[in-house]
């Protein structure tokens, strides 16, 4: 059998070895601006059954994010969101969906999931993180929300980000439609593995990648195990322990808290329980010449058994270097304990 082994650690033989794989996200639209417009567009593009969309947005003022589907401008929209984990708001029977504001032309990172069904109402959840003012100094801002499109006779085939506030999008703002669906069998998949360490050998105070290949978006996952009590695990990127990074966040639906000029950052409660584990899910922008932005969800244990409820927290950070890609990714114990087997860091990225 002929094998052949392409980027991203990918597997591939002749079509008469064997059955094509399942395939995962793939890239179906992007559009990025060649100068100022309000509108940022994706185009039509073939359905699929899940979406996922990032948006690389630089504004020229203040701006209001709005999304439409199909150029739909009909009042057939409802959604709920909060900004910066206050009181939710809610707007039904509107003309598009809010995913986010913000006062200023400093960059933000959107994340979108899609559920598509042509008969069913059309379900988006909704992540944004807003750079704010320059520097670690200063934190991100952050939206959420939960959105639909009351369409049940088509399905969703574009997506329109629409700037209401009367700014427009700057050049080199972009959008990205990656699409899913359970009978695909392609093999270009937009996410590549980058990078793939765990600590099979014992426990231990830090787990690094080592140099990975820069890409402009980055998917980091780390599952992390506690060795004693008091373990924790914090981020920090090509080996930069400066003041040089902020976040802010949210612990199980709780009011933000927000931390500047950080050594690094940290995305989840320090006081992991002994043997408890813990997993999160960070989405980035990483462009070299603007302060890497992202968005990130976690579960932690806490403890055993369906006696104990774990906790949340959602969090968007930054890193506040405007002269590198990102292309090493450090997890570090920054408590008493240690982390242990078989504590896992992954990244996944694309142009």
């Amino acid at each position: 059998m002929a094998i052949t082994y392409h980027a991203g650690r990918r597997i591939q033989g002749t079509s008469t070895d064997a059955a094509p794989i399942q395939g995962g996200w793939k890239e179906l639209a992007r559009t990025t601006l060649g100068s100022t417009n309000s509108t940022l567009d994706s185009g039509t593009f073939t359905a699929k059954k899940y979406y996922q969309v990032l948006v690389n947005i630089i504004d020229t003022a203040a701006y209001e994010n709005r999304v439409r589907f199909n150029a739909d401008s009909g009042s057939n929209y409802a959604f709920r969101y909060s900004q910066d984990g206050g009181t939710d708001g809610t707007a039904v029977n509107d003309t598009n969906m809010l995913i986010g504001k913000g006062g200023g032309t400093t960059p933000s990172f959107a994340n979108m999931y899609i559920a598509n069904l042509s008969s069913k109402e059309k379900l988006m959840q909704s992540h944004q993180i807003y750079q704010g003012s320059a520097g670690a100094g200063n934190a991100p801002e952050r939206w959420e929300g939960v959105n639909k499109w009351a369409n049940t006779a088509n399905d969703l085939t574009q997506v329109q980000l629409i700037n209401a506030s009367g700014g427009s999008y700057n050049t080199g703002s972009e959008i990205v439609v990656l699409g899913w669906d359970p009978t695909d069998t392609h093999t270009s998949n937009f996410w590549e593995e980058l990078a793939s360490v765990d600590l099979s050998g014992g426990a231990a105070n830090s787990l690094s990648t080592g140099t990975f290949t820069a890409k402009k978006y980055l998917w980091i996952q780390y599952f992390a195990k506690s060795v004693t009590d008091m373990a924790s695990a914090r981020i920090t990127f090509n080996s930069d322990t400066g003041s040089n990074y902020a976040r802010r966040q949210q612990v199980n639906g709780g009011s933000d808290g927000t931390g500047t000029n950080l050594s690094n950052i940290d995305l989840w409660n320090d006081d992991m329980v002994t043997g408890t584990t813990g997993f999160l899910n960070l989405f980035m922008i990483n462009n070299s010449a603007t302060e890497k932005l992202g968005i990130g969800h976690s579960n932690q244990q806490l403890g055993s058994g369906a006696g104990t409820a774990p906790q949340r927290r959602e969090a968007v950070i930054k890193w506040a270097n405007t002269s590198n890609q990102i292309t090493n990714i450090t997890l570090t114990n920054h408590r008493s304990g240690q982390l242990d087997t078989p504590t896992t860091l992954k990244v996944w990225g694309s142009n």
